[in-house]
C-alpha cells in the first residue's frame, strides 16, 4: 500500500496558461514528482520521460503493471529525432498534418528512451498534445514527459480535474485543473514500424482522417485479447479497460432495435428492484422519459465527436449515482465513432449484445 500524500488541485487558465503555475509544476517533476495535467484528449499523469525513478511512480500511483507501455509526449518536432533510432517518411507527412495533436505514431525506441517507458519494447509511442497547458509544461520542463491517463489502472479515463481526484487523490502531489478536455477520448496510435500502418488504438484522429495522408492505414480485425501480464505494444489494449466499477451492458444493432433491447432489459431489472443507469443519445431521450432509470444522454448520435466528447463523464456520473448496472447503446463506426465504440466494448469487458 502506497504512503498518502496531500494533494493539491491548483487552477490553471486553458489558453494562456500562468507561468507561475507551469513553474511550479515543472520543478516538482524535476524533482521526480509526477504531477497531473490536461490535454486535449484527457488528463494525463506525467513525469519526465528520461527519469526513471520518476516514471516509477506513475505506475505506483496508478496502480498500473510494468508490462503497460507509456506514451512521451514531446512540444518540439525535433524532440522526436532525440527519441527514435528512425523517422520513416510516413511520419513526418502525418507530423505535418495531425501535430500538434491527438495523434500518437509507435516508432523504434532511441537509446534515450528508458526500458520502463516502453515496457521493455523496441518500439515507442510518442505524440505532441496541442493543450496550451500540456505544451508549455514541456517547455517549461526542457524534457519530454511520459504520462498516461490519470486515473487508477483500467477505470474510466478522467476528462476533468475532479475525475483525477477522485481516482488519485492521496497518491499525486499535484493536480493542474484546466477545465474539460475538449476531445474526451485518448488519441489514436498508429504503428508506423509494420510493413503497414496499423492503428493499434482509435482515437483523436479518425480512420477517415489519417487514410487523407496515407491511404493504406488498416485496423486490424479479431485481435487476440492481452492479459495484464503480456506486454503490449501500446496502451489501450486490454479486453477490460475504460471500464467503471458497476456492470455495463452494450447494445448493439439499429437504433429501433437497441432501444427496445434496452427498454425490455430495463424493464426485468426494475422488477427485480434494481437501479439503472442508461446511457443513450439525445435521439433516444423521449423513449426512456417514463422510465425509471437514471438516464444521461452523451449528445447528437450523427455527431460522434460530440459523443466522444462527454463518453467518459457519462459513464463516471452513472457510476457516482450508485446505479447497480449501466445499459448502453452503440454508436457508428464514423469519425470518432470507432474510438467511442472501441472504448465502450472495453468498457463492457468485450462483450456486445447484438440486436
Amino acid at each position: 500500500m502506497m504512503k498518502q500524500i496531500e494533494t493539491e488541485v491548483v487552477a490553471v487558465d486553458a489558453e494562456s496558461p500562468e507561468a507561475a503555475v507551469i513553474r511550479r509544476a515543472a520543478d516538482l517533476m524535476r524533482r521526480g514528482e509526477v504531477v497531473v495535467f490536461p490535454t486535449e484528449t484527457v488528463y494525463g499523469l506525467g513525469a519526465d520521460a528520461l527519469q526513471p525513478a520518476a516514471l516509477e511512480k506513475i505506475f505506483v500511483a496508478k496502480g498500473r503493471p510494468l508490462s503497460d507501455p507509456l506514451i512521451v509526449h514531446i512540444a518540439e518536432y525535433s524532440t522526436l529525432e532525440e527519441l527514435t533510432t528512425a523517422i520513416p517518411e510516413e511520419a513526418r507527412q502525418l507530423a505535418r498534418v495531425f501535430w500538434p495533436g491527438p495523434l500518437t505514431l509507435l516508432l523504434p525506441r532511441g537509446p534515450r528512451v528508458p526500458r520502463i517507458v516502453t515496457a521493455g519494447m523496441e518500439t515507442v509511442a510518442i505524440r505532441m498534445p496541442s493543450h496550451p497547458v500540456a505544451q508549455a509544461l514541456i517547455r517549461e520542463l526542457g524534457s519530454p514527459i511520459a504520462a498516461p491517463s490519470a486515473n487508477r489502472f483500467m477505470h474510466v479515463s478522467p476528462t476533468t480535474a475532479d475525475h483525477t481526484l477522485a481516482d488519485l487523490c492521496g497518491r499525486v502531489p499535484l493536480i493542474l485543473d484546466g477545465g474539460p478536455c475538449p476531445v474526451g477520448v485518448e488519441s489514436t496510435i498508429l504503428d508506423l514500424s509494420a510493413e503497414v500502418p496499423i492503428i493499434l488504438r482509435p482515437g483523436g484522429v479518425s480512420l477517415e482522417q489519417l487514410r487523407t495522408v496515407l491511404p493504406t492505414v488498416q485496423v486490424p480485425r479479431g485481435r487476440e485479447a492481452r492479459s495484464e501480464e503480456q506486454a503490449q505494444r501500446a496502451p489501450g489494449q486490454l479486453p477490460t479497460h475504460y471500464a467503471p466499477a458497476i456492470p455495463l451492458l452494450l447494445f448493439d444493432g439499429s437504433e429501433e432495435a437497441m432501444r427496445v433491447a434496452m427498454l425490455e432489459e430495463l424493464q426485468r431489472r426494475t422488477q427485480r428492484g434494481e437501479r439503472a443507469g442508461v446511457l443513450v443519445a439525445d435521439s433516444d431521450l423521449a423513449a426512456f422519459q417514463e422510465s425509471k432509470a437514471l438516464v444521461f444522454a452523451l449528445g447528437d448520435a450523427a455527431q460522434p465527436a460530440q459523443v466522444a466528447a462527454s463518453l467518459f463523464a457519462g459513464l463516471r456520473a452513472l457510476e457516482e449515482a450508485n446505479v447497480q448496472i449501466i445499459l448502453c447503446r452503440n454508436f457508428t463506426e464514423h469519425g470518432l465513432g470507432l474510438a467511442v465504440r472501441d472504448r465502450l466494448k472495453r468498457a463492457a469487458g468485450g462483450k456486445v449484445i447484438q440486436v
